[in-house]
């Protein structure tokens, strides 16, 4: 196989290689029908943030709509592609569609059906992963995860290869318009989006998601078909306006730019991504200032945003999990910054970059089993209603230190600050915000603000501080959905490769002292390692850290058991430090 084109030049948004690539969906002879009822979601754009729930089932996804998504004030959660795909146990597998049944690994129709009812209950509007560019190829034949045999070029009451762009060498360059979207991406099978059948096979499927109660598509791979192609199938959708969000990778001196398919709904803005890294990473987060359409970027209004997907975490391109402290504040930034509509990306451990999804997808639990779960992350999920209150206000009272450090406001509702520095920030910030006592929702302090709009406070080195006119006090403010009642432990600790922190302690939640029953914390704020753990209201418990080693070895923290007690409702915060 040749290698995969860079990351710049692929244009899809679901490969990690050359074998590991893209997906269309749908379900074959699907009839047109009128689309379901939004149950209580929200209206289109009034909560813009989504929560893409990279390989999760459709079960946890429910769930994660009613515990988590809801409360937190999420608009929208993305699912992975639900069609039958070829088998394989690799995350791009889902990416190769073999035929229009919603038999993929990650659950059946009946799931998907459930899931999306499950979420509109909660007013989480549903987005699913849509990739209509090609059928699976790469592999000769087989029989799908939904029982259907295929081979490349036939799909048997789908598609045949006469349905095919005539094409069949794998794209070279990226300079020629026709080469980009006539021949094949990484050897899968390029539909020919210009012929009646094929526009009409894939409409057929979209309206069947939109039957379903589907509230929007993000289309994969669009730089690889013609934005008169995709304005022709949106055309013929039971919902013509339905939110239409494009993948297209920008590269620089190629022939097709995203900026082409702005005319047929919003685009996702790769530079927004690749930029962040940048300044996270090299450069001075003060740059940040007019961060935007000043920098090249498309128009706000219809950028897609990121500060990782499930490609670019992979390939490079962007700041993923593994940078701690720095991809946490770029998250919190992307959510208070009013530019674009965010993605949050929630996905899981990988060392292997074409590993599949823990358990098939299965989340039993939120930092188990390698789920990561940052849509989950106190830090991130705090920042959604943030977001939220702030919504239609412009940028104010922008202060930074020329380097790391920077804090802005949003009008009179919201105000933020960012410490990307090694030492602690301390000063007096000057906002607009009314005076008055308001909450910390990155920290879960109160803050006071005083008449002329000012407050005092020190952020510890990777920390930031958000308030906002929807958390006027520390409790009660959001209240826990059920059953969410417990702790989150958080404790600054330094190790070396191959060690991690775990808690354990005097409760059966918490592995009742037994070193092999300890809870493993998540180290995406590293030095600082993070988990919630569900305990009952009330609950008074003991706890302490323990290391661990690659090969098990364990040391315990030093000094006397902690102790702590889970609030009549809500969690209990412990800020901790390990105790050499």
């Amino acid at each position: 196989m040749p290698a995969r084109p860079h990351r710049a030049r692929a244009g899809s948004g679901a490969r990690a290689r050359a074998t590991a690539t893209a997906s269309a969906l749908a379900l074959a002879g699907a009839a047109l029908a009128v689309q379901a009822p939004q149950a209580a979601a929200a209206p289109p754009g009034a909560k813009d943030v989504t929560a893409v729930l990279f390989e999760w089932k459709f079960t946890s996804v429910a769930k994660a709509c009613t515990d988590t998504l809801g409360p937190a004030g999420y608009g929208y959660v993305q699912v992975s592609p639900p069609q039958e795909h070829v088998q394989g146990e690799q995350w791009w597998t889902s990416y190769q569609p073999v035929s229009y049944k919603i038999a993929g690994r990650l659950g059946d129709r009946t799931a998907f059906k459930n899931m999306i009812d499950t979420c509109h209950a909660a007013g989480v509007k549903v987005v699913v992963d849509s990739v209509i560019n090609h059928m699976a190829g790469q592999d000769g034949s087989g029989v799908g995860t939904g029982g259907s045999a295929y081979s490349k070029y036939n799909y048997p009451g789908t598609y045949s290869g006469a349905d095919m762009d005539d094409c069949r060498a794998t794209i070279s360059n990226y300079q020629d318009r026709g080469n980009v979207q006539n021949c094949e991406l990484v050897q899968l099978a390029d539909l020919d989006t210009g012929e009646e059948y094929v526009r009409a096979r894939i409409a057929a499927y979209l309206n069947d998601l939109l039957s379903l109660g589907v509230d929007g598509l993000r289309v994969d791979a669009v730089k690889h078909m013609p934005a008169t192609d995709l304005a022709n199938i949106k055309s013929r959708l039971t919902s013509p306006n339905v939110y239409w969000k494009q993948e297209a990778i920008f590269g620089a001196g190629e022939a097709v730019s995203p900026s082409e398919y702005l005319g047929t709904g919003d685009v996702q803005e790769f530079r927004y991504a690749r930029d962040l890294q940048r300044v996270f990473r090299n450069e001075n987060l003060a740059y940040l200032k007019n961060f935007g359409e000043a920098w090249g970027h498309m128009p706000g209004g219809q950028a897609g945003v990121f500060v990782d997907n499930h490609d670019t975490e992979r390939g490079g391109d962007t700041l993923n999990y593994k940078d701690g402290s720095a991809y946490t504040l770029a998250s919190v930034f992307m959510l208070a910054w009013p530019y674009g509509s965010p993605d949050v990306h929630s996905g899981y451990e990988w060392t292997d970059k074409d590993a599949g999804p823990p358990n098939a997808g299965q989340v039993n639990a939120c930092y188990t089993d390698g789920w990561k779960c940052q849509h989950a992350w106190r830090e991130i999920s705090s920042m959604v209603a943030f977001r939220n209150t702030a919504r239609g206000q412009g940028v104010v009272n922008w202060w930074d230190n020329g380097a790391d450090q920077i804090a802005f406001g949003r009008g009179d509702k919201a105000y933020v600050a960012l410490n990307h520095e090694g030492s602690a920030l301390t000063r007096t910030f000057q906002t607009s915000l009314p005076g008055g006592a308001y909450c910390d929702v990155q920290s879960g302090n109160p803050v006071t603000v005083d008449s002329a709009g000012r407050f005092t406070a020190t952020l510890a080195p990777g920390t930031a501080l958000a308030l906002h006119a929807g958390a006027r006090t520390c409790s009660g403010t959001t209240p826990p959905p059920a059953g969410q009642a417990g702790a989150s432990f958080q404790v600054n600790a330094t190790t070396v490769v191959g060690q991690n922190i775990y808690v354990t302690g005097d409760q059966a939640a918490l592995g009742n002292w037994s070193t092999g029953s300890a809870l493993k914390l998540d180290p995406s704020g590293y030095p600082v390692w993070k988990l919630d753990v569900t305990l009952p209201a009330g609950t008074s418990f003991a706890y302490k850290y323990i290391r661990k080693d690659a090969n098990g070895n364990v040391t315990w923290e030093s000094g006397a058991n902690r102790t702590a007690t889970v609030p009549a409702s809500g969690k209990v915060t412990l800020t901790d430090t390990w105790r050499n």
